[in-house]
């Protein structure tokens, strides 16, 4: 332990210092958070839900969503009040938004009690940048504008014993006009095969069964091996698929132009690769699809869901919409209700379009009323949680293998865990089921999840 924080507080306190980690965002932000707290946990530091007694306060930022930036301002303001009552008291932000200007802008001018500022390519320093708050005695800003290199071998506090989360690649390279992430993440960089084959070995002997494979664009992702051969995605997930001890993969998340006939029938052959996939479609109207910069057409996208099913007919879809995108007509939001319709998915994820600052949905000035944004997004989740309470119920009397993950959040006595195809299925049952897969009988199927017994 070579932390100048940490030392003084054992000298003084006696006990080790506590620090209290937001998340914002997606699973790349989670696993990021898991690598600070691993990294500070080597230090001494250990982990609290309860930010009130905390002694360092971390919010990791997200910057795809304009709530999100509302919820972070919203939580800055908060630790402002225990920053005043404890001086000692230590604010970190990092993140995605730590890489936007205008953002680092607004925290030096009005959120000066921030004591350290680190982007989303040297997150890896922040254990040492706290260290010299307390040396230095002023702010820490450290801010890369691009990765300079892919920093392996770093230590992460997983939040599930039984699962993992793996970056096999960083950045993106496809800018959608109203995306910031190649902005904050960078260009796409794959990490090695090797490498990826090693954390995931290290991670099954550690009792892990289940491993998410991350990216950006996970599909789009280019490994070399030692030989010097390629290695695409496919081939990956094949060479995971050896592992011995894993038992589940999953990946997140991908993008329908990279969706390889290679890759569905990795689908069809990999036993361990599970028969779910998140393929965001954003919009059903072809001429929005062309303002967002996607890259594929309706008809493409549907092609590829046939090519799904008929290699893997029990294969369940989720999805993300963008709802009132600039431009978007009473007959183009139509398109995609139609689309919802077509490919009937198991849940999407759905977002009203907000402007982010410097992309170039943001010059759009064919801006669509607020007023009309939130009807057009009312009817579609009604159309969607009316599918998924649909395809739900078709599970009663199924006998499904789940991987139990935790408490029930609403049932104390109850379970809770994910199939195959990543249903999430309540049942009655104890911690000590937490990390098994059981078989179990479905009961219920209700819009968002499944009600089953143990069999």
């Amino acid at each position: 332990m070579n932390s100048i924080f940490v030392d003084k507080f054992y000298e003084e306190n006696n006990r080790k210092p506590k620090v209290n980690i937001t998340t914002f965002g997606c699973q790349m932000n989670e696993h990021d958070s898991e690598i600070i707290m691993g990294l500070l946990s080597e230090r001494g530091y250990e982990a609290t839900e309860d930010r009130k007694n905390s002694d360092v306060a971390i919010i990791n930022t997200c910057s795809i969503r304009e709530n999100a930036d509302k919820r972070f301002f919203g939580t800055l303001g908060q630790l402002k009040k225990l920053k005043e009552n404890n001086p000692e008291f230590l604010v970190c932000v990092c993140g995605c938004m730590m890489q936007q200007q205008h953002i680092i802008d607004e925290l030096k001018n009005k959120y000066r009690w921030v004591d350290v500022i680190v982007g989303t390519h040297n997150l890896h320093n922040l254990p040492k940048l706290i260290d010299n708050i307390k040396s230095e005695k002023k702010k820490q800003i450290e801010i890369l504008p691009e990765a300079v290199e892919m920093i392996e071998d770093l230590p992460s506090k997983r939040l599930y014993a039984e699962k993992a989360l793996v970056n096999i690649m960083y950045g993106c390279n496809n800018f959608c006009t109203y995306c910031i992430v190649p902005y904050t993440r960078g260009r796409e960089r794959s990490r090695s095969p090797e490498a990826i084959l090693a954390e995931i070995k290290k991670l099954v002997a550690d009792g892990v069964r289940e491993v998410m494979l991350l990216g950006q664009n996970v599909n789009s992702y280019k490994g070399e091996l030692e030989d010097g051969s390629p290695c695409p995605f496919p081939k990956l997930i094949r060479l995971i698929d050896q592992v011995p001890g894993l038992e589940r993969i999953r990946f997140m998340t991908s993008h329908p132009k990279d969706m390889s006939d290679e890759l569905i029938l990795a689908f069809k052959e990999c036993h361990k690769l599970c028969k779910y996939v998140h393929l965001p479609v954003q919009a059903g109207s072809n001429e929005v699809l062309k303002r967002m910069n996607r890259k594929y057409t309706r008809e493409s996208y549907l092609t590829l869901v046939e090519k799904l099913r008929e290699a893997v007919p029990e294969i369940t879809i989720s999805t993300d919409i963008i709802v009132g995108f600039p431009g978007e007509t009473e007959e183009d939001f139509q398109e995609t209700l139609d689309l919802v319709r077509k490919v009937r998915y198991d849940s999407a994820f759905t977002f009203l379009y907000s402007i982010r600052k410097d992309t170039p949905a943001e010059k759009f000035t064919d801006q669509i009323p607020e007023d009309v944004k939130h009807e057009r997004f009312n009817r579609l989740v009604e159309l969607i949680n009316e599918i998924s309470g649909e395809k739900n119920k078709q599970y009663v009397g199924n006998v499904e293998e789940v991987l139990i993950e935790s408490i029930s959040k609403n049932n104390k006595k109850a379970v809770a865990g994910r199939t195959d195809g990543f249903k999430l299925v309540n049942l009655e049952g104890d911690e000590s089921l937490i990390g098994k897969i059981v078989k179990v009988e479905i009961t219920e199927g209700k819009t968002f999840s499944l009600e089953g017994k143990l069999i």
